[in-house]
């Protein structure tokens, strides 16, 4: 007697076969059970190669490269398989690449995308085929990315998201989330306090402007490169403005204490990191805190503990996942986050959307200092 013939449909694509509809001939012996395989359901126009960013050395610019040809990840039972359709730019993105952290190679790039779910895993009960996300992840400079479904730092945004909305969580996760946790738990920001911004004009800059002077009442002592970005940073909360091109940090911190009456500030937030740790130093008031966030000019030399005893002064060198590590730490500020951009409250100033392919372009502008607010990747569809 010949085997029987077991016809099976599905809408997707398995990994081993690119037809939607096959026949499978079995022997009653056969013993694969279909039950084990590890995707639940998956949609029809998941390729097997994908466009990517990635670098295979730690370097300068020049060492990032564009492919079309690189695999799309396979996923596992407890995982969901995310179509990328907008990637924020940070700059811990250069970091990684100039090797200040670590990283294995082959690399892709990526801390925050949003898109949808294009494929999941059979133990997966919390996403949907056509859900669309944003999310904290890695390896999001590319087409298609995988995520553990049980990982905290996912929002389901359902089905309805638009466009615009993908966009704008996608710009402002990371650097919102920064911003909103480090107002709260870094420093608590109140009425009437004397904030020093440093790059007062960049993606965190901007939010911490509005968070700051306009939501806070807080007073905005802005820094930045040129007249310009003061002017951006004026447009979103700042009220004091100091260019960084025209005057010494040293000159700088002279104008902070005249500002402040020879008080100098409740807190500091600095993103610069090298070139501005010591006038930190300076102008943070007594009792007061120095939020130490960023390394663009460089990591802040060892500092000698007993610096801090004359002002009774706390450091803190915070990252944002240590404090939302929690589901009920993200779930809390992404909500507070989305909830303020929502309103119209919080405004992400978007300076460009790049092609991925364009990827080295953006960064270089963004390490030159000639941008303002957030860059953010359009994922060819």
């Amino acid at each position: 007697m010949s085997a029987p013939v077991i016809k099976v449909t599905i809408s997707s694509v398995l990994p081993f076969s690119p037809i939607s509809s096959f026949t499978w001939r079995i022997s009653r012996a056969l013993s694969f059970n279909l039950a084990k395989a590890p995707i639940r359901k998956m949609t029809t126009n998941v390729p097997e190669k994908q466009a990517v960013i990635y670098y295979q050395q730690n370097g300068g610019p020049d060492v990032l490269k564009y492919t079309f040809d690189y695999p799309v990840p396979t996923i596992t039972a407890n995982e969901i398989l995310v179509k990328n359709k907008y990637a924020g730019v940070n700059y811990i993105e250069t970091y990684f690449r100039k090797g200040i952290y670590p990283t294995t190679f082959p690399f892709i790039p990526g801390r925050e995308a949003a898109g949808e779910v294009v494929a999941i895993g059979k133990d997966v009960a919390n996403y949907n085929i056509g859900d669309k996300v944003a999310y904290i992840g890695t390896k999001n400079f590319a087409q298609f990315t995988t995520l553990d479904s049980k990982k905290t730092t996912i929002i389901n945004l359902g089905k309805d998201a638009s466009d615009e909305q993908l966009k704008l969580y996608a710009a402002s996760l990371i650097q919102g989330l920064t911003a909103l946790t480090f107002i709260d738990e870094a420093y608590k920001v109140k009425e009437d306090d004397f904030i020093l911004v440093t790059a007062a004009a960049g993606g965190v800059g901007l939010i911490l402007d509005q968070l700051i002077g306009k939501i806070r009442g807080g007073h905005v002592i802005a820094v930045a490169s040129s007249d310009e970005k003061l002017a951006k940073a004026k447009e979103n909360g700042a009220e004091f403005l100091l260019n960084s091109s025209k005057l010494s940090y040293d000159e700088i911190a002279d104008e902070i204490l005249k500002i402040t009456h020879g008080k100098g500030v409740q807190a500091t937030f600095d993103s610069v990191g090298k070139d501005t740790f010591e006038m930190d130093l300076k102008v943070v008031a007594r009792k007061g805190t120095i939020v130490s966030f960023g390394n663009a000019s460089g990591t802040v030399e060892p500092l000698l503990i007993n610096r801090l005893s004359p002002k009774n002064v706390k450091v803190l060198r915070p990252q944002l996942y240590g404090y939302i590590s929690e589901a009920d730490e993200f779930k809390y500020y992404s909500k507070s986050l989305f909830d303020l951009i929502d309103s119209g409250k919080l405004k992400i100033d978007i300076y460009k959307v790049y092609p991925l392919k364009e990827y080295k372009e953006a960064t270089i502008e963004m390490e030159a200092r000639k941008t303002t607010g957030k860059i953010v990747l359009e994922i060819p569809q």
